[in-house]
């Protein structure tokens, strides 16, 4: 579904959007760190946000537009989240709206706004606004990478796609740009992540799509089990494809969901994959659920413990932590019931341990994808979370993270 020939233009693969991303010196590495995403014709939004109830400040302000139903432009920076810096906070992301819409001349109120970074600190707006000028100056058809390494905080890569498909016979894109690597945990991450469409779709229809699609994608991931105060998925839909609108859950509307899902399913697997420290890129499928609820809470229990994720990076089956972190989950179980595979090898069945061969556990934990499946054996539905290991460069990462 997804090709490279396509990825470097991610956000600006759709027809009318341009992008750019620049230095304004708000980054301790001095490396890009404003992005400015924009189309010109206006564009059906819709986002969805971190549950966080100490959310930043443009995470309030992001969530207002949203509610217009339009927007025309994306704003974010890297180095400050502004977050926890009260009415100051707030101001200086209405400020960054306004910046950016006077340089763009449209509304204020078109602009959505996203920073991620420090919490804690206050934004330095001499250094923004001489940003957000310099962005909007370059913003060009090729400037979806520049965007995409300006919201990179602790990632070791932008995460980038691109792709296409057919709704009434005409062609429709779409590309995003994402970021996010640790304090990573379900219902939103310390991710942003910016989704543009040249499809026509109704805005409330859109906001329904991106809801499904974040359930089953960036609230399936975890890296550390910390939710962020910034969290922000947003998808800017412009109608320049100049398909028949999706007005209904029709056939188009289908098409268009899956890809939209899929998007949100790739981009959440390369976050997983890229937690901060990782060496190992950990899927974890629950089958024989008696509801997806239930699914979700075995996998996350699973995905969370950091017992399970060192045992990982020492390449240590170790499967008596599984299935601890399967027996405190919170969903009723049988152990005698279930069975644990690492890499379709069986390490727990029917209540107990089971003994495996070693040499062919430790090729399957030397790979840097790894697969457990935990069959509960109790009803018929599933989930499958994203996570990765727990490695000594996670604690290095976070021990000196605002000096």
């Amino acid at each position: 579904m997804f090709s490279d020939i396509h990825k470097a233009a991610g956000v600006c693969h759709p027809q009318g959007f341009k992008a750019a991303g620049v230095r304004a010196g708000i980054k301790k590495n001095g490396n890009l760190d404003v992005a400015v995403i924009y189309t010109e014709k206006e564009a059906a939004v819709a986002g969805v946000f971190t549950k966080n109830l100490v959310a930043a400040a443009p995470v309030h302000l992001s969530k207002i537009v949203v509610g217009t139903g339009t927007a025309h432009a994306v704003v974010a920076n890297a180095g400050c989240a502004n977050a926890c810096t009260g009415e100051q906070g707030i101001r200086d992301a209405e400020k960054m709206a306004t910046i950016t819409a006077k340089e763009l001349n449209c509304r204020a109120d078109d602009v959505i706004v996203a920073s991620t970074g420090i919490i804690g600190v206050n934004l330095p707006m001499n250094k923004m606004e001489a940003g957000i000028k310099d962005a909007v100056k370059n913003l060009s058809r090729e400037g979806s990478v520049n965007a995409g390494n300006a919201i990179i905080t602790t990632d070791t890569y932008s995460k980038a796609c691109a792709t296409e498909v057919e709704l009434g016979g005409v062609e429709v894109r779409f590309g995003a740009i994402a970021k996010g690597s640790g304090m990573i945990r379900p219902d939103m991450a310390t991710m942003l992540c910016f989704i543009t469409t040249d499809a026509d779709i109704d805005q409330k229809l859109l906001q329904q799509a991106l809801r499904d699609a974040t359930e089953i994608s960036f609230n399936m991931i975890s890296v550390d089990g910390d939710m962020s105060t910034n969290d922000s998925v947003v998808v800017l839909a412009n109608g320049a494809a100049g398909n028949k609108k999706i007005v209904d859950k029709d056939a188009d509307y289908e098409k268009f969901y899956e890809t939209l899902k899929g998007i949100c399913v790739e981009l959440a697997k390369k976050i997983a994959a890229d937690g901060e420290g990782a060496t190992k890129f950990i899927t974890v499928n629950v089958t024989g659920a008696e509801s997806f609820a239930d699914a979700k809470k075995v996998g996350m229990a699973v995905a969370n413990s950091p017992l399970v994720k060192t045992a990982f990076f020492g390449q240590d089956a170790n499967p008596g932590r599984t299935i601890c972190a399967v027996g405190y989950s919170g969903v009723k179980i049988i152990p005698e019931k279930i069975s644990i595979k690492f890499g379709g090898l069986i390490v727990y069945d029917k209540g107990l341990v089971k003994k495996f061969d070693e040499d062919a556990m430790k090729k399957i934990l030397a790979e840097h994808d790894v697969i457990v499946d935990i069959e509960l054996g109790l009803g018929d539905s599933a989930a499958t979370v994203y996570t990765c290991d727990l490695s000594f460069q996670y604690v290095k990462i976070n021990a000196d993270y605002t000096t």
